[in-house]
C-alpha cells in the first residue's frame, strides 16, 4: 500500500498542478475550512489522548494552525514569486534570480505531544511551497491521529496529501522509500534514526527534536514574575513540551525566594487539589510515565511528587539540588519534573552550562542588559528568550528549529515555506553582446586574469 502510496504521489506530483500558486491556495482554503469546522472535534480527540484542557488545545495546536494557514494563504503568492538579484559583470548582459521550486514528496512524521500542531504545521510549508504530502501521525495519540486522517480525507485525494496511521512498523516501511523531503519531529534518538534512513536517497531532512533546556535566574531579576512565567512554560501540557525549561540554575541569593514563589504559582494556577484541576493534562504514555515516576526515586522534593498510576498523573514537582548524574538530569525530562540549582559565580553556572549538547531552548531571567547580551553570544542553542519562556515560538517571523543534536532546520511562516522549496538559481543572457575574452585560444594577460576577482 505504501508503495503504491508513494508511486500515485509521484504522478501526481509530475502533472504539475502543485506547481500552480492559486491551486495550493486553494486547498490552503479547504484545509482551513474543515480544521474550523472541526476545531470542537479536535479538541475532544485531544482530551480523549491524555486530558488536555479546551484552553491549551485551542491556544497551542488550533488556534497556532489556523494562524499559519491564515499568513500561508495572504502571503503564498508573494513567496512563490521569484526574487531578483544583483547581476554579475561577468555576465553583462543578464538578469538574474533565484526561484523557489517545490521538492516533491514530503513526508512528515508527527510526535504525541502537540499531536495535531505539530502535523499540520509543517503540512501548511510544504503545500504552500508546492510539495505533495504524506503524513505520519503518533500512534501514542490515537483519537487525534484518527481526527487527522479524517480531515485529511475530506480535504485532498490522496495523491496530493494523504495519512498513513500505524507504529514502528509502518514508520520502517515509509523510511524505506525514496522522499524527496523528511519533516520529523520527535526525540533525538529517533531523529537518528531517520537521517540515516534519509542519508540512504540524500533525502534533505528537517529534524525537531529536543534538548536539556536551562533556565536561568540570576541575581537581579524580579522573582515573582520569573517563577510566574517558569510555572506557565513548564506545567502547561503537563510539561510534554519540547521547549520547556528543563531546570532552572539560580543564584543561590535568589533561591529561597524563587522556590517559595514557584510554590505560590503552582497553587494559583491549579488549587490545592491538582489532580482535580480542569487545567492540568495527564502524562500521554505509560511507558513514558512510568520514566518519569523512576526519576523522582531517590531526590529531595521541594512540592510535589505525587503520582497516580490509574491516571498517568505525575503532580508538578520542584526537585532540591539533584546530583548531576541522577537520571533526572541525564536527558530530557519531558515532563512537569522542575530540578532547582543554585550557582554563586557565573565560573560555576558556565560550567553547568556546559555539560549538556546545544539545546532546543534556552532562558535567561535577569535585568542586567550586559550579562543578557553576553549570554545570548556566548551559547548556542536553537531559540531563546529572556525573561519569559516558550513564547518565542508564537511568532511566525522568527524560525523555530534546534540546532545540532537539538535538531535541523527551522521553520513557522515563511520559513516553512523556504524549508520545503529549492531554490533554484536562473540566469538570462542576453544575446546582443558576446565578450570574446573567455574563449580559447586566450589571448588575455595573466596578469589581467588574476584581476578578475573585482568582477565577481
Amino acid at each position: 500500500m505504501i508503495q503504491q502510496l508513494v508511486q500515485s504521489q509521484n504522478a501526481f506530483f509530475a502533472t504539475q498542478q502543485t506547481k500552480d500558486i492559486q491551486f495550493r491556495k486553494a486547498y490552503l482554503k479547504r484545509l482551513q475550512q474543515e480544521i474550523l469546522a472541526q476545531e470542537d472535534a479536535i479538541c475532544d480527540a485531544i482530551y480523549a489522548d491524555f486530558k488536555k484542557p479546551r484552553f491549551e488545545s485551542l491556544a497551542t495546536e488550533t488556534q497556532l494552525v489556523l494562524a499559519e494557514l491564515k499568513h500561508a494563504i495572504q502571503n503564498v503568492e508573494e513567496w512563490g514569486r521569484p526574487t531578483p538579484v544583483v547581476p554579475s559583470w561577468t555576465n553583462f548582459p543578464s538578469s538574474e534570480w533565484i526561484q523557489p521550486e517545490p521538492y516533491g514528496k514530503a513526508l512528515i512524521m508527527a510526535p504525541w505531544n502537540y499531536p495535531f500542531m505539530l502535523t499540520i504545521a509543517p503540512l501548511i510549508g510544504a503545500l504552500a511551497a508546492g510539495n505533495t504530502a504524506v503524513l505520519k501521525p503518533s500512534e501514542l495519540s490515537p483519537h487525534t491521529s484518527a481526527i487527522i486522517a479524517s480531515i485529511i480525507q475530506k480535504v485532498f485525494p490522496p495523491e496530493y496529501v494523504a495519512v498513513v496511521e500505524g507504529g514502528v512498523e509502518v514508520s520502517t516501511q515509509l523510511l524505506a522509500e525514496k522522499w524527496e523531503y523528511i519533516f520529523f519531529t520527535g526525540s533525538t534518538q529517533v531523529g537518528k534514526i531517520v537521517y540515516k534512513a534519509a542519508a540512504e536517497h540524500l533525502t534533505p531532512v528537517t529534524l525537531e527534536l529536543g534538548g536539556k533546556n536551562p533556565c536561568i535566574v540570576d541575581g537581579s531579576a524580579n522573582v515573582s514574575l520569573a517563577a510566574k512565567r517558569i510555572a506557565w512554560g513548564k506545567f502547561i501540557n503537563a510539561g510534554q513540551t519540547c521547549i520547556a525549561p528543563d531546570y532552572i540554575l539560580v543564584h543561590n541569593t535568589q533561591k529561597e525566594a524563587l522556590v517559595e514563589a514557584l510554590k505560590a504559582q503552582i497553587t494559583a494556577f491549579y488549587g490545592q487539589n491538582i489532580k482535580q484541576s480542569a487545567d492540568f493534562a495527564r502524562i500521554t504514555t505509560a511507558k513514558h510515565y512510568q520514566g518519569l515516576k523512576a526519576m523522582l526515586q531517590g531526590q529531595q522534593i521541594l512540592f510535589g511528587g505525587t503520582c497516580d498510576d490509574d491516571e498517568l498523573y505525575v503532580e508538578p514537582t520542584l526537585v532540591d539540588e539533584p546530583d548531576w548524574g541522577s537520571p533526572v538530569m541525564q536527558g530530557e525530562i519531558f515532563g512537569p519534573i522542575l530540578p532547582i540549582i543554585s550557582y554563586e559565580t557565573e565560573d560555576e553556572l558556565h560550567q553547568n552550562l556546559s555539560r549538556y549538547e546545544k539545546p532546543l531552548a534556552f532562558y535567561l531571567f535577569s535585568k542586567r542588559k550586559k550579562f543578557q547580551k553576553q549570554l545570548m553570544a556566548q551559547y548556542p542553542f536553537g531559540g531563546g528568550t529572556i525573561n519569559d519562556t516558550v513564547v518565542h515560538i508564537s511568532n511566525k517571523n522568527l524560525p523555530f528549529g534546534g540546532v545540532g543534536s537539538s535538531g535541523i532546520g527551522g521553520y513557522h511562516g515563511k520559513h516553512s515555506f523556504d524549508l520545503f522549496s529549492h531554490s533554484k538559481s536562473v540566469v538570462r543572457r542576453g544575446t546582443w553582446l558576446d565578450v570574446s575574452l573567455r574563449y580559447a585560444p586566450y589571448r588575455i594577460p595573466i596578469r589581467w586574469v588574476k584581476k578578475f576577482k573585482h568582477l565577481f
